[in-house]
């Protein structure tokens, strides 16, 4: 009996030993340091405060940017070498071209408002100059850089048609407040683009003004602004977007911060080969603001009662969404384009900037996407896109007479019109890199490999979910 009981009394010990003693050696030991984002941004530049230094007065915009320059002799050249300022790109030979094309919202179409050529008052009001009316814009001419709209601080700038400060704004007021720029100065033209909050990206919107850490983890949890990830070299910005980018060049990355074994679990390291950062850590696009989806121009014109979000007699008929899931592809940074001119089939659905990429591409990987999806006016002869004067006296916000408008922006663009249209369904993309959650609200397993997974895995290339069936199906092989 006593050598049982010492026994068992040995074998509790002991059994409490193999329990504790692991647990006490892993709470004891030394954590790692948490890990600083700041660490992986240049440290901002110090402010200089500017109210004794812009003494004004100030007529017009152009004698701010003029001001401005007795300081900074080569900022306006800078951002004149910009793409916030050209509206255009290099000459860049797209798949299945014989010869490079610019390409940029100063002549690409979209299935939004469709384009600038014809409708430029309107569409310029964001743009980062002053006096862009017509065709005839001097790029050339300095003093139409706009300095404000990237570093007022004052709270009251606006711009209005052709890119002209409004006539409210206090011009010295806003002159003296110039500092680095925040999110109200990005915001302003990148949150409002398509004509209102929310309208084009499904990332982008006003709720990023002030967002809680639930909503953008790096803006609300560690209070960054657009600059501190997308930071400027003499003006040049990184980062850009495929509604008008075709080329992978002064690209942002997440990996440019997150750098090495990112996650403690190696299953998880293993997908980043394949599988974005933004795939699993923007689960859902448009989480405040309902983003528009779709965009129906042939019911535009109708004496019928009207509401932003669903129906305007200048524009036609919306679908607005928001916490929309987004839609998966492989994508390797680069993007065809449509070009004014490109023969479409009415029949399907024309892509406007496809993403590039596919499952057989070392280079792609599964990015999430909003698609935007639109009826548009199209030449039902030649079958081509068309390029409507929408705005001004002539426009068809004016006059709703689709024939004049579509005439009077195809003799501006130089396209012949045969004079008998139609409407014709365009996707546009856009891909998801803002709105990112903390890591505890990122996608887990079971949301692409359970039973309700949100990824249409054929569609991506494979015969089924891979953690069931394995391998990749290889294009063009025996089935």
């Amino acid at each position: 009996m006593r050598d049982f009981k010492y026994t068992w009394i040995v074998g509790l010990v002991v059994t409490a030993a193999l329990i504790l003693i692991p647990v006490w050696t892993f709470a004891t030991a030394e954590a790692p340091p948490d890990h600083d984002p700041w660490a992986g941004v240049p440290t901002p530049a110090p402010h200089t405060n500017h109210a004794d230094l812009m003494t004004g007065p100030f007529e017009s915009g152009s004698d701010v940017t003029k001001a401005c320059l007795e300081c900074h002799t080569d900022a306006a050249h800078e951002v004149m070498a910009t793409s916030h300022w050209t509206w255009e790109s290099d000459p860049v030979l797209l798949e299945g071209r014989d010869e490079p094309i610019a390409t940029g919202k100063k002549t690409s179409i979209n299935n939004y408002c469709i384009g600038i050529q014809s409708n430029w008052a309107s569409c310029t009001s964001c743009h980062t100059g002053y006096g862009w009316d017509s065709a005839d814009f001097d790029f050339e001419a300095t003093e139409n850089v706009d300095c404000l709209v990237c570093h007022d601080q004052s709270g009251q700038y606006v711009k209005s048609k052709a890119g002209l400060p409004a006539t409210s704004v206090d011009l010295l007021a806003a002159a003296q407040s110039v500092a680095m720029p925040t999110r109200d100065n990005c915001g302003s033209c990148h949150f409002n683009g398509g004509g209102g909050n929310a309208v084009k990206h499904g990332d982008l919107d006003q709720s990023l003004l002030n967002p809680p850490e639930s909503l953008d983890v790096h803006m609300g949890r560690f209070d960054f602004t657009c600059v501190t990830c997308h930071q400027a070299t003499d003006h040049q910005i990184s980062g850009r977007a495929i509604s008008v980018s075709v080329d992978n060049e002064n690209q942002l990355y997440c990996s440019d911060c997150h750098t090495g074994e990112v996650h403690e679990d190696e299953r998880i390291n293993a997908h980043t080969d394949s599988v974005a950062c933004q795939t699993c850590h923007i689960p859902e696009g448009a989480v405040r603001e309902a983003t528009k989806m779709h965009w129906d121009w042939s019911t535009a014109g109708q004496d019928i009662p009207e509401d932003p979000h669903s129906y305007l007699k200048i524009k036609g008929s919306f679908v607005y969404e928001d916490e929309f899931i987004p839609e998966y592809m492989w994508h390797n940074g680069l993007v065809d384009r449509y070009i004014l001119g490109d023969v479409i089939d009415p029949a399907q659905s024309t892509p406007l900037n496809e993403p590039l990429g596919s499952i057989n591409d070392a280079e792609s990987k599964i990015w999430p996407f909003k698609v935007h999806r639109a009826l548009q006016p199209y030449d039902s002869v030649f079958n081509y896109l068309l390029q409507p004067n929408t705005a001004g006296p002539d426009g068809y916000w004016t006059t709703f007479d689709w024939d004049s408008a579509l005439r009077s922006g195809s003799e501006t663009v130089g396209m012949e019109y045969s004079g008998e249209y139609g409407f014709a369904p365009t996707d546009m993309y856009w891909n998801l890199s803002h709105m990112v959650v903390p890591g505890e609200q990122a996608l887990q397993c079971d949301d692409c490999h359970g039973e309700n997974s949100r990824m249409d895995w054929e569609t991506l290339g494979y015969d089924g979910d891979p953690m069931r069936w394995g391998g990749r199906k290889v294009e063009g092989s025996a089935e």
